[in-house]
Order: C-alpha cells, then sequence, then structure tokens
C-alpha cells in the first residue's frame, strides 16, 4: 500500500527534504528569536542559564523497527532528551534533530516519524530549531539536542548528595525491560511461525513504557512549585543500580537501598511472572524507565512524602559504608551496576 503514496527523497534532495518536514513548524517559545531556515538558530533565555544534552538513537542498537512505530520512535528520540534536562532540574525549551537514512525509507516514512516529533515538541512546550539530515549505510541513526533553562545557579548535578539525604523516585521501575521483552518474544514468534500476528492485548502499559515514554517535567515542576531543591539528581536510562551508583561516585558517598521500597507497578509484577524474571531485578538493571532519581535533605520528607508520584528508597551515608542493598528479610547486598553499557 505504501508504494502507491512513497516519495523518493532523492525527488526532493536534502534542503528539499528539510524544507518539506519543517515547512508547517511553529515556535512557541518567546525566547526563540530565529528557527529552522538558516546556518544557526538564536534564541534568547532572558538571564536563565542554559542545560544542553545530546543523546544518539541507532537502529539495531537502540530500537527496532519490526516493533517500534516512526511515530513512536520520533517522540521517544525527543522524549528522552528532555529526560536529560528535566534531570538537572531545568525545562526544557528547544531541540534540534538530525537524522542519517538510507533509500530504503520514503518521505512519506520520514514525514510520520517527524509527526512524532511534533507531537513531543507540542506537549512538553518546546520548539524544533535545527538540525540535520545525511545519507546512512547502517540503518536509520537519530541524534537530538536539546536545551533547557534554569535560574542562575539553580541546576541540580549529580554530585550534590549529602550524609543522610533521602533517595527518592519517581513513578514506577522495571515496566520498559519487560515491555521489550514482551516485543521481543512476540517477534519471535512472528518470525518462526509464517507471520502469525502479536498478541498484545491488555499490555498497553508496559509496551507504552518501552515505546513511548514521558519525561518527567511534572515532577521537576511540582519540586520547584514546592521550593524542595534536590541536592542531587540524575534520570534512570541504564537501570536504578548503574544511576544510584553514578550518584554515589560523583557526591562521594555511599547509600542504602531498601528492596521493599522500589516501586513497582502491578503490570510489571504479573509480567514478571510470565517470564520468570524477579521484578526487582528489571528495576535494579533493565533501564529505559526515564524516571528521575534523586536525592533530598531530611527536612524536606513531609512534603514529599505527599505526592504519590514519588517514593523515598532509602538513604545516603557515608562513603566507607558502600552502596547497599537491604531485602525484605534484612539481609544485605552490595550493588552491583549491571545495566545497559552502550560499548558492552
Amino acid at each position: 500500500m505504501e508504494d502507491q503514496f512513497r516519495t523518493e527523497i532523492g525527488e526532493l534532495g536534502e534542503f528539499g527534504l528539510i524544507e518539506h518536514l519543517t515547512k508547517n513548524n511553529e515556535t512557541m517559545q518567546a525566547s526563540t528569536i530565529l528557527s529552522v531556515g538558516d546556518d544557526g538558530a538564536v534564541i534568547d533565555q532572558f538571564g536563565r542559564q542554559s542545560v544542553i544534552s545530546t543523546d544518539m538513537l541507532v537502529e539495531g542498537v537502540h530500537f527496532d523497527l519490526m516493533y517500534t512505530p516512526l511515530k513512536h520512535l520520533g517522540y521517544k528520540a525527543v522524549a528522552v532528551n528532555l529526560s536529560d534536562i528535566c534531570a538537572m532540574f531545568a525545562t526544557p525549551t528547544h531541540i534540534t534533530v538530525s537524522i542519517g537514512i538510507s533509500n530504503r525509507f520514503s518521505v512519506e516514512a520520514i514525514e510520520e516519524f517527524y509527526e512524532g516529533v511534533y507531537a513531543a515538541c507540542a506537549k512538553y512546550n518546546v520548539d524544533l530549531i535545527g538540525g540535520d539530515t545525511s545519507t546512512s549505510h547502517k540503518g536509520f541513526i537519530i541524534s537530538v539536542t536539546a536545551i533547557g533553562e534554569v535560574a542562575p545557579g539553580k541546576f541540580v548535578t549529580r554530585g550534590g548528595a549529602q550524609v543522610n539525604d533521602l533517595i527518592c523516585v519517581s513513578g514506577d521501575l522495571g515496566g520498559a525491560y519487560l515491555g521489550l521483552q514482551l516485543l521481543e518474544r512476540e517477534k519471535k514468534i512472528y518470525l518462526e511461525h509464517n507471520g502469525v500476528q502479536p498478541d498484545l492485548q491488555g499490555q498497553d502499559y508496559l509496551v507504552g513504557r518501552i515505546l513511548k515514554p514521558e519525561p518527567r517535567l511534572d515532577i521537576v515542576d511540582w519540586l520547584q512549585e514546592k521550593n524542595i531543591m534536590p541536592t542531587s539528581m540524575i534520570d534512570i536510562s541504564d537501570g536504578l543500580s548503574s544511576e544510584l551508583l553514578h550518584i554515589c561516585k560523583s557526591s562521594d558517598v555511599g547509600c542504602l537501598l531498601y528492596e521493599a521500597k522500589v516501586p513497582i507497578s502491578e503490570e510489571t509484577k504479573v509480567m514478571g511472572m510470565q517470564f520468570n524474571v524477579p521484578t526487582i531485578t528489571c528495576a535494579l538493571s533493565g533501564g529505559e524507565d526515564y524516571e528521575l532519581l534523586f536525592t533530598i535533605r531530611q527536612e524536606d520528607y513531609e512534603q514529599v512524602a505527599r505526592n504519590g508520584n514519588i517514593s523515598v528508597i532509602g538513604y545516603i551515608t557515608e562513603k566507607e559504608h558502600g552502596a547497599i542493598m537491604e531485602t525484605p528479610s534484612g539481609n544485605k547486598h552490595k550493588l552491583v551496576a549491571q545495566g545497559w553499557n552502550a560499548f558492552g
């Protein structure tokens, strides 16, 4: 069906493609002085500080187009970058998107990808202000740079956690990993049984966790409204254990994590039983949840405890105590980073 409406990218050329994809691009930020169409964009942050982050997604490494709709991929490419801005306690404002594509993609296919990009921009009030396109001989390659703003001196790093600070996490963990396992299982069935259609009924939550993550700008906004300044913060892209160890290393501290306090959804627990995988392992090492992991001072506990989207899961200790997880039975184990390793 697509072939009947297929426009070859070569018909438009690089600049024609960029013009075609951005012709309806609308800016929403007052700080956007000059957007797409020149050698560079111009933004005015009105005395606030800028936070900039770049991330890359590579076909076959970070996503599989057999079960990832292009619109979802465009949305996710933006969302995971905005999550990095949120992890700096900043508000995302602008993005650039660069793509490497082969001639197996039509203009219509890339349009579908950009529908997802624009949907994420609209939801999070972010302007697309530039990017680049290139030929790729190794699949679809996506690079997004996100820019955010924060009041001077109010950004949060991984390195500010203090002894006795409380460890907090937003949302729930492990769902994205099991959503990925579910999609991989259905892909295998499809390939081995002559095109049997996947059975994903009732799995919207877990599939959504991997295909359409949401940056937790709502948590940043809430903390700022309550004048709660985290002492350290990071987003969970590689698993809870890896991210907590990043905070410990950067802050030169140890930690005690309570396994029973780690938030895991009912959907994740049910699917964990189906796959015979401990859900705490999914939370610790699965990654791609894109929740926020942060530390707060003890005096902020009462306010944070009233937010149903935040869980207190442990506290910061002296460095010599190490990074430890305590099980429900009281046993203590060294926390080990077993999350995603890009070059592993």
